[in-house]
C-alpha cells in the first residue's frame, strides 16, 4: 500500500457475533481520491464502510487513518478524526428541518472549509427549503441533505453508501455531479455502489467484493467491464 495512503485497510475481518462477513479485506484511499467498491447484494460492501466508520470494531491495525490505527474507536471519535458517512437509505432526522439536520452534522467544529453557506452554494435548492421538515423533500434532496450534513463534519474522507438506491437516473446523474466538485475541492470518498457505470466514471480506483472477500481491485481505467463482469457474478 502507498506510505502516503490518507487510509489504508489491511486484511480486514468483520464479524456480525459468530457470522464472518468480511475475510481479509484490503484497500487503499490516497488523499483527494475516490475508491469505488462495488458488488452485489450481501457482498460485504456496507460491513466494509461499517467497519471503517466505528460501527463495527475490528483489530487496531486493521484500519489506519493517516496513518494511525482506527479499527478500535467508537463511531463518535472515527467521525472526530475526520470520517463521515452518508447513510444508505439517508437516515435523516424526521422531526427536524433541513437547516437542523445540516447543523447537527458540524457539532464538532473541526475547522475547514465547509459552512451552511457553503454547503447552500452547493445545493442550492436546500436553502431555500431549509425551513422544510427534511423528509417533506423529494428523495434527491433528501439525499442532498444526508451529504451536506456529512460535509459539515469538514471530513478529509467521506464514505457513501448507495447513494443512488432509489433514486431515478437523472436525479442520479446530478447528485453525482455534485459529489464530483466536491471531491476537485480535496475530499477523499469511499463510494460503495451498484451502478457501476457512475462508480467508474468518478473513481481512481476500484475493488468488487463477492461474499466477503476481494474479487478484484486495480485502477479504474485499467478495469475492463469484462473484468468486472467475471468479478461481479463469480465467474
Amino acid at each position: 500500500m502507498p506510505e502516503a495512503a490518507l487510509l489504508e485497510v489491511e486484511a480486514l475481518d468483520a464479524h456480525y457475533g459468530d457470522f464472518q462477513a468480511l475475510f481479509g479485506v484490503s484497500l487503499s484511499v490516497g488523499a483527494g481520491q475516490v475508491a469505488a467498491v462495488i458488488g452485489a447484494n450481501g457482498a460485504g460492501k456496507s460491513t466494509l464502510l461499517n467497519s471503517i466508520s466505528g460501527l463495527i470494531r475490528s483489530k487496531a491495525n486493521a484500519i489506519r487513518f493517516r496513518g494511525e490505527p482506527i479499527g478500535t474507536l467508537s463511531a463518535f471519535r472515527v467521525l472526530a478524526r475526520g470520517i463521515a458517512m452518508v447513510p444508505e437509505g439517508r437516515r435523516l432526522f424526521p422531526s427536524l428541518t433541513v437547516e437542523e439536520n445540516l447543523i447537527i452534522g458540524g457539532q464538532f467544529k473541526r475547522p475547514g472549509p465547509w459552512t451552511l453557506k457553503r454547503v447552500y452554494e452547493v445545493f442550492p435548492i436546500l436553502e431555500e427549503r431549509r425551513h422544510q421538515a427534511s423528509t417533506s423533500l423529494s428523495g434527491g434532496q433528501q439525499q442532498m441533505v444526508a451529504i451536506g450534513r456529512a460535509l459539515m463534519s469538514n471530513p478529509a474522507l467521506l464514505l457513501c453508501d448507495e447513494i443512488s438506491l432509489g433514486l431515478a437516473p437523472i436525479v442520479v446523474r446530478d447528485i453525482y455531479a455534485h459529489l464530483r466538485g466536491i471531491v476537485a475541492g480535496g475530499t477523499a470518498a469511499v463510494i460503495v455502489e451498484q451502478d457501476i457505470g457512475q462508480a467508474l466514471a468518478i473513481a481512481n480506483t476500484v475493488t468488487c467484493m463477492q461474499e466477503g472477500r476481494v474479487a478484484l481491485q486495480g485502477r479504474a481505467g485499467e478495469v475492463t467491464r469484462a473484468d468486472i463482469q467475471a468479478a461481479y457474478f463469480g465467474v
